[in-house]
């Protein structure tokens, strides 16, 4: 088939395929600190209508549905949108920002794909009775078969989606009804079990902080922790991740929180290792 014979619906798709799938490789970075991400998980929030620049105070009711410092991967129910997995970056404007721009893509590619099956459904079935034109009739067929592989490369990208584990990115101090007490209760935990553990090395505190991504399964168990920004002390950083690991389980998610879909949620905290013995978990 003739390049001349694709429409521009059909050339928009293929770019729209080709560009989508180049984002499994982008990162959306901050370009000062944050270097480490988790290439499989996707970049989905729930983002709300407005914002502030002061950080949010610790949990203390548990009214609002949505939190400005928290975050999430997931809408309500399945995925619909054909958009291949991103990293995720951080908690804050930039990462809202990016899920902005992925947004945006997303309304375009599901008009696309709304489109490419009002095409496909009003394409004419073949008719062995009226061959017309030879030539004609295996453009069109041609055209037909393009859109169909196309539609199935879209939805195969969907169910992929559909099958990883869903995750929810939350600020330690988020006020989303269905996770404040639990993070609230994580955060206190591992704060508790560094105080009382402070890390030390030859009789001698060591002081710092760091920032770490904390991944914790639905069951409780902690699944990984990642050392984003360094304290610039290989030993305080390993002795903080040895830190949020022996609390041991945190305990299993609430029916609230697997309503939202949540089989894992991750949390980002800024580690401060005070001069007074304390060991702080901040949005920072």
């Amino acid at each position: 088939m003739n390049f001349k014979d694709l429409s521009t619906l059909q050339i928009a798709l293929g770019v729209s395929v080709v560009v989508h799938a180049a984002l499994l490789t982008v990162r959306f970075v901050d370009p000062e600190s944050f270097n480490k991400v988790f290439s499989d998980t996707p970049l989905e929030v729930i983002l709300v209508n407005t914002k502030t620049n002061d950080r949010p105070d610790p949990a203390a009711r548990l009214r609002a549905q949505t939190s400005l410092a928290g975050g999430g991967d997931l809408d309500k129910g399945r995925a619909t949108s054909p958009l291949p997995p991103s990293s995720f970056t951080t908690v804050g404007d930039s990462f809202e920002d990016a899920q902005r721009k992925v947004d945006a893509m997303q309304a375009e590619q599901m008009q696309m794909l709304t489109q490419l099956k009002r095409d496909l459904a009003a394409m004419p079935a073949p008719d062995p009775r009226n061959a017309g034109d030879p030539a004609e009739a295996k453009a069109q067929e041609e055209k037909r078969r393009q859109m169909i592989n196309l539609l199935a490369e879209i939805e195969r990208r969907v169910n992929e989606e559909n099958a990883r584990p869903k995750k929810r990115y939350l600020s330690p101090f988020t006020r989303e009804a269905a996770f404040a007490t639990y993070v609230d209760s994580l955060r206190r935990r591992v704060e508790a079990q560094g105080t009382a553990n402070f890390p030390t090395l030859a009789g001698k505190k060591l002081y710092g902080e760091l920032t770490m991504t904390i991944t914790v399964n639905f069951d409780g168990r902690l699944l990984s922790t990642v050392i984003d920004e360094s304290s610039g002390q290989a030993v305080l950083d390993k002795r903080a991740q040895a830190i949020v690991a022996s609390v041991g389980n945190f305990g299993t998610f609430t029916d609230a929180m697997r309503k939202e879909h949540a089989d894992q949620i991750v949390i980002r905290p800024h580690f401060r290792f005070s001069h007074d013995g304390s060991v702080e978990l901040s949005s920072q």
